[in-house]
């Protein structure tokens, strides 16, 4: 597999590199000697330092209610509006549902984007398109066996390949579950997540197979590794292929982590004091929470965080007054929080959603039903602005009265943050061209 880079380099006012060399051979651009001409040809292909080094992504699985929660309408029908009534922020004119207290103090901390939309109202279809940007309905895969739902690379596996590791952690880590169509695709299994598929918040919670084995003396460890060594250099390493070559690759990764001390302590979250884990909350969002911030803390580039139960055909209200959330909350609150007393949130993007909002209308069961064409993101740190709402839905939050922006737009916005080149394109296994982002423009309005 190669990259492929399409495209003139632009300046921010749309001229490009060989228009501007045009523009100065002209006289437009008089009073400029060539040495300072070659300085801005040089400065137009470099592209801008990203400002997060890594992305915290929490997906709220099943579709939190935005009526509910972000984007109340108390003024709307009461079988549209629900029970719940909007409260202040720290933010002047800013308001949010009763339900987030907690996020009301601290939203001077994180941007609420009220108009997203796209046209996906399945969830497992619907959180392909979110966490890759495409439709699952590629042909290659088809063509091979290969299930509809692993065939394009995910966020998370994305990040990893362009950014590479940042530390002893794997660069790709989902907690407490895999994110569902979150692998790495046809990128192969170098690029896939490192899943704990276990939950924090519980009192005997450990990392699987990251420590050797007691009857496993460490000679014993590495003469395995040499003799592994020995049998690669020999030409086996190289001429495997399809599930060798996939075993030697989560092989590779599960030696780094075993060997790393670097690695064990940042999954050790029994480390933290117990005022920080409190402060969390003791929920398995909660602990999850505080689990990628520390493995941000030690080089990780993307933590995909697993939350399901959101999706509330029956009985909506109680489900998120009750369970759903105030943990939400209290993790959300936490982690913006802890990252900014840090100095890590400039650093850091967080990223919340589900993959659809609600139904405005409430159903026959007091339930909300699957409703993707307006939901509200909620995003911090890395560049992006704070204390801010984009966006804006109609009385009834069913339309972004806006501009709506789709998937593509909030990917293309992730990787810029993050400095990749979302126009990179790369060719599958049967030769088809891929772009990182296909289509989509950058969601200016959310940058600081």
């Amino acid at each position: 597999m190669f990259e492929v880079k399409f495209g003139p380099h632009h300046h921010c006012d749309g001229i490009t590199r060989r228009q501007l060399i045009r523009l100065g051979g002209t006289g437009l651009l008089g009073g400029l000697s060539l040495p300072t001409l070659l300085q801005l040809q040089a400065s137009a292909g470099t592209p801008k330092p990203p400002t997060a080094k890594a992305c915290i992504f929490l997906m709220l699985e099943g579709g939190p209610s935005h009526i509910d929660m972000w984007d109340l309408k108390p003024d709307a029908p009461a079988e549209i509006r629900g029970p719940f009534r909007p409260i202040s922020t720290v933010v002047p004119g800013t308001q949010i549902s009763q339900l987030l207290p907690l996020s009301a103090k601290v939203a001077d901390k994180f941007t609420i984007l009220r108009s997203h939309s796209h046209n996906d109202n399945a969830h497992q279809t619907g959180r392909h398109w979110v966490l890759t940007g495409y439709p699952p309905n590629f042909g290659d895969g088809q063509a091979k066996g290969v299930p509809f739902n692993e065939l394009y690379p995910s966020i998370g596996s994305i990040v990893s390949r362009e950014l590479g590791p940042g530390g002893q952690v794997p660069p790709y880590v989902e907690i407490p579950n895999a994110l569902g169509p979150g692998g790495p695709g046809f990128y192969g299994a170098k690029y896939a997540p490192f899943t704990i598929d276990n939950d924090p918040a519980q009192p005997d919670f450990a990392v699987r197979d990251l420590n050797v084995p007691e009857s496993i003396t460490h000679g014993r460890f590495a003469r395995r590794q040499q003799l592994l060594a020995g049998v690669e250099r020999l030409g086996a390493g190289q001429q495997a292929t399809g599930r060798a070559r996939t075993l030697g690759s989560y092989y590779e990764k599960a030696v780094d982590l075993v060997t790393s001390p670097q690695a064990r302590k940042a999954f050790d979250i029994q480390a933290e004091p117990t005022a920080t884990r409190e402060r969390y909350g003791y929920s398995s969002i909660g602990q999850c929470a505080l689990l990628a911030r520390r493995l941000v803390e030690a080089g990780g580039r993307f933590i995909g965080i697993d939350h399901g139960s959101w999706d509330t055909h029956t009985d909506n209200f109680t489900s998120h007054e009750k369970t759903l959330v105030p943990p939400t909350d209290r993790a959300l609150s936490a982690l913006v929080s802890d990252l900014d007393e840090r100095g890590m949130l400039d650093e850091t993007l967080v990223v919340m959603m589900g993959e659809m909002g609600r139904t405005p209308r409430i159903n026959n069961d007091a339930g909300r039903d699957h409703w993707s064409q307006c939901q509200t993101v909620i995003l911090a740190g890395g560049g992006i602005k704070r204390g801010a709402v984009v966006g804006v839905s109609d009385k009834t939050a069913s339309f972004p009265t806006t501009q709506p922006y789709g998937i593509q737009d909030l990917l293309r916005t992730i990787f810029h943050l993050l400095g990749v080149d979302a126009d990179k394109v790369y060719q599958t296994p049967l030769g088809r061209p891929v772009p990182i982002v296909n289509g989509g423009k950058r969601i200016d309005e959310l940058l600081a």
